[in-house]
């Protein structure tokens, strides 16, 4: 079975969407220094058992949506409207897996959160 081992956030601005995401959801987020504008994503230090990313220009049209787990599904929705971000759809209540909602990124990136509640 594969997993999912890399996620990249295509934007027209890397270094400004770089910053919504540092204050939404925590991240680490530096540049590589072999190519600036390609932004590594740390989403938690030290763990090798998670899924880190990249934020890279917009060299191709989004086909993926990348759902994120969050503690609270309420405060991380009021994160991303004061960020400059939209909520699109929900929160939806997804039976035994946790609570869910679509969001946009100030460039339009579409992204879902999760809060897990299983067994709900």
């Amino acid at each position: 079975m594969s997993k999912l081992i890399h996620f990249e956030i295509l934007a027209d601005d890397p270094h400004k969407l770089a910053d919504f995401y540092k204050v939404v959801m925590g991240w680490q987020i530096n540049a590589w220094p072999e190519m600036p504008d390609y932004l590594l994503i740390t989403t938690v230090p030290d763990d090798n058992t998670v899924v880190n990313g990249a934020i890279m220009h917009r060299d191709f049209p989004q086909a993926v949506i990348n759902t994120i787990e969050v503690e609270s599904l309420e405060a991380a929705l009021e994160k991303v409207v004061t960020a400059g971000g939209q909520k699109l759809h929900g929160p939806n209540l997804v039976p035994g897996v946790g609570l869910h909602a679509y969001c946009a990124d100030p460039e339009g990136n579409l992204f879902g959160l999760m809060e897990p509640r299983p067994g709900n």
